[in-house]
């Protein structure tokens, strides 16, 4: 039978840099769209009120909310770290990116509705109205911000800085400081909508690009039948003999894995995929703050519907390529040695996070090169505009106003944009942290970590919102004991680390024994538990406490009395800015004139009665009878085709 030759590591050479006129050309007018897409989104009205800037004044459509949730999630460490685990080990940890189809649809099916009928801009704050307090806020604030900083951001500079090194050369503070600068502009500027049109940009740029790379790539292999075999085949010439070090899993092409023996048992990477990253798609601001921005629920529900479906092609644009990428380049991508892995990608514990770069550098023409450029760009700034905007956004309305309680609209806008400033900072300096990590296979270190800090957080607003018998000791204790188990086994992970192939098992049996999909739901029942039993043990909240704040005392569009203050967003102080705090506009320097036309300060507070807010509360949970049939038609459709897919790659 005839085979299709295809060359190893020695007969494909990359060149280094992007050098030809045609490539570098297709990068800067990607640079020129993006900022292009960016500024214009500064011209929009009204954007000089804190709705508007942190909730891009709640009137997106259905298209652009699914289209930045999508970017929003998928980062540059998704096309590094998912494409790197697909040529370590397979296709099984595609069940993380299709599991978020029923995740998303819950968000906009049963979270949002409550969200939105307890009037709030941020997660955190949310808790305090369900539970009153200030410690469970302040918590899941400082939490947030320094899991943003410590994963979010390293991990996408990370893998950012890896790509850019490979296909530019750059020096990484020079590509990254570059990349801040750019992003940091915009995000600063235009606040969400700024970050959510660009988003829409980036996600048509990602997808075309990541198709084409497959096309080529999936051609160069002879087609899916023939990478199976290739894959099979791909193992490094510098091993031990009689050794499985090195060697592809027999089950590589399968989802559903051994569930004691594998390195993705398939019960515990199931659960974990599922109710592991509830937190995630529900209660992380940086995804939930965008469907926060849609004009109604609608909107927010055909927006959740698209991000699941566009979750559905990493199997084909990240995954795959990283499985053609090991069967073009075992040597390289699949090596075992250190010595080798060292020659090859600078880290002696495992090359396959050059897995898509590599494939990129080696088989793009001129031009496409250019175009996969611009795709990880895409990556690496959507992600980082959604986190320093949700990161604004949390500090400036859960932190600066318990600092300063009479903040003006002003001063939150002003403190916002600082905000952001100071967070590109804190990544350059936490650049050093990152180039020294070694991480073997970046995308299942982010969610082993994100497990065991976030899946608690997942039960606390599950409960939050369907058991009203819960009070704020059950929450803040609950969501400790959690983190605090979290935290244990992380550092057991850091402190213990796998050892190399060949070598003696030294971890701990908790370690070894029990895979973190495992210890991430044993830690959710811990979690369930102590949230049940404290708050049966402790004191009710009174009932008039729960009015808006739970699924079954949340606000209906038919219910809400426009005469009545049922939504209460206001700014302490801001709103009741006195006239004498107002400055005459003829006083006002030149400069200040024009800082506040770019940045969109207002000269005076916007003022909204609180019938209009109850208005528009009103609007976005009035559904349309026939509308709602139609998503709940495509959820289901949704939801089918996932689990066809799963059947089908089992």
């Amino acid at each position: 039978m005839a085979t299709t030759s295809v060359p190893r590591d020695g007969d494909k050479q990359e060149e280094a840099g992007l050098n030809h006129w045609g490539d570098i050309t297709v990068v800067v007018v990607y640079f020129i769209l993006v900022l292009a897409v960016g500024f214009w989104s500064l011209c929009r009205p009204n954007r000089g009120s804190v709705r508007s800037y942190f909730l891009a004044g709640r009137s997106m459509a259905w298209w652009p909310v699914g289209a930045s949730l999508f970017s929003s999630n998928i980062g540059s460490e998704h096309f590094v770290g998912l494409a790197g685990t697909g040529a370590a080990s397979g296709i099984a940890i595609v069940l993380y990116e299709w599991m978020s189809m029923p995740l998303v649809l819950l968000l906009a099916w049963l979270f949002l509705p409550v969200y939105i009928s307890a009037g709030v801009f941020t997660l955190p704050e949310y808790l305090q109205k369900r539970f009153g307090g200030q410690r469970l806020r302040i918590y899941l604030s400082v939490l947030a911000i320094i899991l943003y900083v410590i994963t979010k951001l390293a991990v996408t500079i990370f893998a950012g800085a890896l790509f850019i090194q490979l296909s530019l050369g750059w020096d990484m503070y020079v590509s990254i400081v570059a990349l801040l600068v750019v992003t940091g502009l915009y995000t600063v500027l235009g606040g969400l909508a700024a970050v959510i049109y660009t988003d829409t940009l980036q996600t048509a740029i990602m997808t075309i690009g990541a198709f084409s790379l497959v096309g080529i790539s999936m051609n160069e292999v002879g087609g899916y039948n023939r990478l199976e075999v290739l894959y099979m085949e791909a193992t490094p010439s510098i091993r031990e003999e009689n050794s499985t070090c090195g060697a592809p899993p027999s089950d590589a092409f399968h989802l559903l894995r051994d569930p004691v023996t594998s390195d993705q048992p398939w019960p515990g990477l199931f659960l974990q995929a599922s109710l592991g990253c509830l937190w995630y798609w529900c209660c992380d601001q940086v995804i939930v703050q965008r469907t926060l921005a849609a004009k109604n629920l609608a909107h927010a529900k055909g927006g959740s519907i698209l991000a699941g479906y566009l979750k559905i092609v990493p199997l084909f644009i990240m995954i795959w390529p990283g499985m053609i990428s090991r069967a073009l380049f075992p040597d390289d991508v699949g090596c075992v040695d250190p010595k080798e892995c060292e020659r090859a990608c600078g880290n002696p514990v495992g090359c396959s996070n050059i897995a898509y770069p590599k494939l990129v550098l080696s088989l793009m023409p001129t031009g496409l090169r250019g175009l996969l450029m611009a795709v990880m760009l895409s990556a690496i700034m959507s992600s980082l505009t959604s986190i320093l905007n949700s990161s604004s956004t949390l500090f400036t309305m859960d932190l600066w106003r318990r600092i300063r309680k009479h903040a003006t609209e002003r001063e939150l806008l002003i403190v916002g944009r600082v905000f952001i400033a100071v967070m590109c900072g804190l990544s350059i300096l936490w650049i050093p942290l990152v180039k020294s990590s070694q991480s073997g296979q970046l995308f299942v270190y982010i969610q082993a970590v994100q497990g065991y800090l976030g899946t608690p957080i997942g039960a606390l607003f599950l409960f939050s919102i369907l058991w009203k018998r819960m009070n704020e000791h059950g929450a803040f204790w609950g969501i400790l004991i959690g983190h605090v188990c979290g935290i244990i086994r992380m550092v057991l992970d850091f402190v213990y680390p796998a050892p190399d192939c060949g070598e003696a098992e030294t971890r701990p049996p908790v370690v070894y024994n029990v895979h973190y999909t495992y210890f991430c739901q044993m830690n959710l029942v811990i979690t369930s538990l102590s949230i049940v039993i404290i708050s049966l043990l402790t004191k009710p909240l009174p009932k008039e406490k729960l009015t808006g704040m739970t699924w079954w005392t949340r606000a209906r569009a038919d219910d809400i009395d426009v005469e009545e203050i049922t939504l209460k967003p206001r700014i302490n102080g801001a709103m009741e800015q006195s006239a004498a705090d107002e400055e005459d506009t003829e006083s006002v320097g030149t400069c200040r004139k024009w800082t506040d036309f770019v940045c969109g300060i207002p000269k005076k507070a916007e003022e909204h009665s609180l019938e209009e807010e109850a208005a528009q509360k009103k609007v976005f949970l009035k559904e349309n009878r026939f509308w709602s049939n139609i998503l709940n038609i495509n959820a289901g459709i949704g939801l089918v085709i996932v689990a066809f897919l799963i059947g089908f790659f089992r």
